[in-house]
């Protein structure tokens, strides 16, 4: 299979170099500023091509990976976008995070040009994705997912099937509900701890020893002890992005949102003050008085 990646981000560099490092795999990727280098894969010989639809028509396998429904949706649907020139029989591999009706709506359209659908957003950190040992959570057919699973394994560990179409989605937008939530109160509890002149190491020990122990106070902790962001590259305003894609998702079905309309809060506040780039860890800092 020759496959074809849209979004050479922080987690599309890793999912490049794996599908030709450890797969095996002929790449061509859309040449785009947003890209992190693209040297090393370039080096491998992956093909740089102009447009979406380029990749397209290249591709027999075309991953996505950026950074939600509205991107999805300009590069599937836009000018020389990837429906353009998808080929019957190509399947197309969502691992944005993105609204679940978006993707359902993509989805029927690429059937109808006689291709496949899968969303397949991811879990883990782009280390995980350098590393080749992402988590996707996937929705769609079970035999659309046996036909490119190749290519998926050579850069995830776990590959998990939660439905149909759409399926994946929402479950990635559950999954960052409670893992972003409780980064944004872990990093409410943090500063209020600095406030009150507890030592860090003792905080992140009693959390770990007890009630608070999680992958999130793993990924905080080296930030709470040293001022170390590594553990989580992930930026304030793309957590907000998810948490509203979320609140979105739930008032859709009608759910409750009381906790998630506070997350947004603090989120939001963060951003508009100017530190949306800043990476979730740094939370801590931003919500010390």
């Amino acid at each position: 299979m020759k496959v074809g990646i849209i979004g050479v981000g922080l987690m599309g560099q890793g999912i490049a170099r794996n599908v030709m490092i450890k797969g095996g795999f002929d790449l061509c990727f859309l040449d785009h500023p947003g890209n992190q280098p693209t040297d090393e894969i370039r080096g491998l010989g992956a093909v740089a091509c102009a447009t979406p639809a380029e990749v397209a028509a290249a591709s027999d396998v075309v991953i996505l990976c950026v950074t939600g429904s509205a991107q999805v949706e300009q590069i599937m649907t836009g000018p020389q976008g990837v429906l353009d020139a998808l080929r019957a029989g190509s399947i197309v591999v969502d691992c944005s995070t993105a609204l679940p009706e978006s993707t359902v709506a993509l989805a029927a359209q690429a059937q109808a040009k006689g291709a496949q659908f899968l969303d397949a957003p991811m879990t883990r950190t782009s280390a995980h994705a350098h590393a080749g040992t992402l988590n996707l959570l996937v929705g769609g057919d079970a035999d659309v997912l046996a036909q490119v699973a190749p290519v998926l394994d050579s850069f995830t560990e776990n590959v998990q099937r939660v439905g149909d179409v759409g399926a994946g989605h929402r479950m990635k937008l559950l999954h960052n509900y409670v893992s972003i939530g409780f980064m944004t109160l872990l990093g409410e509890a943090a500063a209020q701890a600095a406030d009150g002149g507890v030592d860090p190491a003792v905080f992140v020990d009693v959390l770990a020893t007890g009630g608070g122990a999680s992958v999130a106070l793993d990924r905080f902790a080296p930030f709470i002890t040293g001022g170390d962001t590594s553990g989580l590259p992930f930026s304030v305003s793309n957590a907000l992005k998810d948490i509203e894609y979320y609140r979105e998702m739930a008032g859709a079905a009608g759910a409750q949102q009381t906790v998630a309309n506070g997350v947004v809060d603090a989120l939001r506040q963060t951003v508009e003050i100017g530190h949306g780039d800043a990476y979730l860890p740094e939370l801590v800092k931003l919500f010390a008085k």
